[in-house]
């Protein structure tokens, strides 16, 4: 699948390699279990106590920053990894651990993958390592995109920004921050031309202690209890006009694009729900991770817990339930993948796929905590196992990054513009070449070959007619 993987070794009838591999490289295979142990022997232990005190995990922080796990290198590797699975696949092991702890970690990635989508190269090298810092000397970042009023509807976006001289001055209020107020960069959209709406925004870096940048509360949640999430207000915030992500130049020229298509009166959606498309294959893969951790925990006590003279996975009740979310948990992280190759790839999101990576992960994810509970009865609505928090941890995701009625909105929109278009797979490029489309498996030339020399088994010599088998039949394992 990607470099290093031994999908160069399985070859197509036209010589080309085969496309379909689900064989992690050695490095993707190395990143999951290093990520695997740090979140058994690093988050696991400290995750019930940071959710109960909701207590910033710096020390977590720091050793993450010592392994290499977080540091603007080690994610933009990531992403770039051609097969799109090396985030996602760290992301399942790290929030395996603890959701809340995972947020933590990584909020910075979201805010680098902001500016790396939006800022200049000058830019990019400018804040990146400012979004985390050193080991030592750590660092946050924010990303400031929802609003009271707007939650979902990134449309519906109130904070403004206005030049003054070779300045902005920025001015609203952000909710739902992660790492708001504490972070040393926050990456804040705001509109810049209110006639355009949604076209209108753009993004900017407001550092840290910026004056009229104010934390109004740190809010008190319901799961995800390690990471810290706050209300912002944004007053008369003056930030120079190199902090305009992309530039004036650029602002320019994408409003004048706005502006035609306004005046054409074509449809054009938000940018931001563009790039949300693209990132909810990574939200799918945290809540992947809580699902994971709470299907093998309660196999697990079902397995040791007897009832009536049995362990009580022997009863349909008990059994059938888990193979059921262990089905959705697979099928879910398959459309995380395929998403996250898709993005990678530069393959459109036009069906939407990403979203519905997001909504499958999310809700089997709910569903996989409540069964856990219910599977372990009383032990599993009490703190003395960790079950009722994944549970807790488990419900932000069909609520962030887009509810689960807005994945819907988005898939259902994306029916409604296909039409009765068929799935992805009949758009793809093929590969192979052009002999693979002659003689590849299932086409008419290979059948009529198969079936002549089937005819003329009779008359054919012995070793001619095991040679001709020997290509038709399927590939050793």
């Amino acid at each position: 699948m990607g470099d290093g993987s031994n999908v160069t070794n399985v070859r197509g009838a036209g010589g080309g390699p085969v496309t379909f591999d689900l064989t992690p490289t050695a490095a993707q295979h190395d990143l999951a279990r290093r990520a695997h142990d740090f979140a058994e022997q690093v988050v696991r232990p400290v995750a019930s106590d940071y959710d109960q005190r909701q207590e910033f995990p710096w020390p977590v922080l720091e050793e993450a920053a010592s392994q290499g796990f977080y540091s603007p290198l080690f994610y933009r590797d990531l992403i770039g990894d051609p097969t799109g699975l090396s985030l996602p696949m760290f992301m399942e092991e790290l929030f395996w651990g603890c959701a809340g702890i995972g947020l933590a970690v990584v909020m910075p990635a979201l805010a680098l993958s902001a500016i790396g989508q939006a800022a200049s190269p000058e830019q990019m090298l400018a804040w990146a390592p400012e979004c985390f810092g050193t080991p030592g000397d750590l660092k946050l970042a924010a990303l400031a995109i929802s609003e009271p009023e707007g939650g979902s509807d990134v449309r519906n976006l109130r904070t403004t920004a206005r030049r003054d001289g070779d300045d902005w001055i920025i001015d609203g209020h952000k909710m739902w921050i992660g790492n708001g107020g504490i972070a040393n960069v926050h990456v804040v959209n705001a509109v810049v031309d209110q006639d355009l709406g949604h076209r209108g925004q753009a993004l900017f870096i407001v550092p840290g202690g910026t004056p009229g940048l104010d934390m109004v509360r740190k809010l008190d949640k319901l799961g995800c209890r390690a990471s810290h999430t706050a209300e912002l207000k944004l007053t008369g915030v003056r930030v120079p006009g190199d902090n305009l992500l992309g530039g004036q130049e650029k602002l320019e020229h994408k409003l004048a694009r706005a502006r035609e298509a306004v005046e054409g009166a074509r449809h054009s959606g938000s940018a931001t729900m563009g790039t949300f498309e693209q990132t909810r294959p990574m939200v799918a893969a945290q809540a992947l991770g809580i699902a994971r951790a709470a299907l093998e925990y309660a196999t697990e006590y079902a397995n040791r817990r007897e009832a009536f003279g049995a362990p009580i996975i022997d009863n349909q009740g008990i059994a059938f339930p888990l193979a059921d979310l262990a089905t959705g948990i697979d099928a879910a992280r398959l459309l995380t993948w395929r998403a996250s190759w898709m993005a990678a790839t530069g393959v459109p999101f036009e069906r939407g796929e990403g979203s519905m990576s997001k909504l499958a992960a999310s809700e089997v994810a709910v569903r996989t905590t409540e069964r856990a509970i219910q599977t372990m009865g009383g032990w599993g609505y009490v703190k003395d196992h960790p079950v009722e928090k994944w549970y807790r941890d488990a419900k932000l995701y069909t609520i962030f990054e887009g509810t689960s009625e807005i994945q819907r909105i988005v898939i259902s929109n994306a029916l409604g513009a296909a039409d009765g278009k068929p799935p992805l797979h009949f758009d793809l490029e093929p590969t192979g070449g052009p002999l693979n489309r002659v003689l590849g498996r299932g086409t008419p030339a290979r059948t009529q070959v198969a079936s002549t020399a089937l005819a003329m088994k009779d008359r054919v010599p012995a070793p001619i007619m095991g040679l001709a088998m020997k290509v038709l039949r399927p590939p050793r394992k």
